[in-house]
């Protein structure tokens, strides 16, 4: 079960939408105080080449994502440069994968991967938002760029162990209430 609901994404993409720029500039501020990796992930898109209303599209679809995560209402660790890299190897060995199987496979390929992905709302989201994306845009050569950033933001964020899992997983006894 994901744990960022179709509802939460819907209400940061409300969100994110009716900010003015100093909002945005506001939010810029906050997600580089909590989750600064992710935010330096995106900001480091023009050293690529990257043209900056293609980067603005990306900072944009982070700000979803973003407040996402805090109308979940859970606790979120901070994305470490590590995670960031481990979900890019895991995403682009995926992508290599599919793309040496032929257009059958290539299909059930991504539908078990969405499938099997654990935040379907925002994957959802990004989904469509990169489809409407590539679709108005002038394409290049550097957009893989920025469509590695912005999947490798959803799968970071889907991925990450929340800080009750981790003591799930280190087994770490579970405190009781007094």
């Amino acid at each position: 079960m994901s744990r960022i609901s179709q509802d939460a994404v819907a209400k940061a993409l409300i969100a994110a939408q009716a900010m003015d720029h100093p909002e945005k500039q506001q939010l810029v501020d906050e997600v580089f105080r909590v989750q600064p990796n992710l935010l330096a992930s995106v900001l480091a898109l023009p050293s690529f080449g990257i043209a900056m209303p293609k980067a603005d599209f990306a900072l944009d679809v982070l700000f979803v994502c973003y407040l996402a995560m805090k109308e979940s209402g859970l606790p979120w660790p901070l994305i470490t440069e590590d995670e960031q890299d481990e979900q890019m190897r895991r995403f682009t060995a995926i992508a290599h994968f599919g793309s040496e199987l032929d257009v059958p496979k290539q299909n059930r390929s991504m539908q078990h991967y969405i499938a099997g992905h654990p935040e379907k709302p925002l994957l959802a989201y990004v989904m469509t938002e990169t489809a409407k994306w590539t679709a108005r845009v002038a394409p290049e050569e550097s957009d893989k760029h920025v469509l590695l950033t912005i999947w490798n933001l959803v799968n970071c964020i889907a991925f990450v162990a929340l800080p009750s899992q981790k003591a799930k997983q280190s087994g770490a006894p579970k405190r009781r209430k007094p």
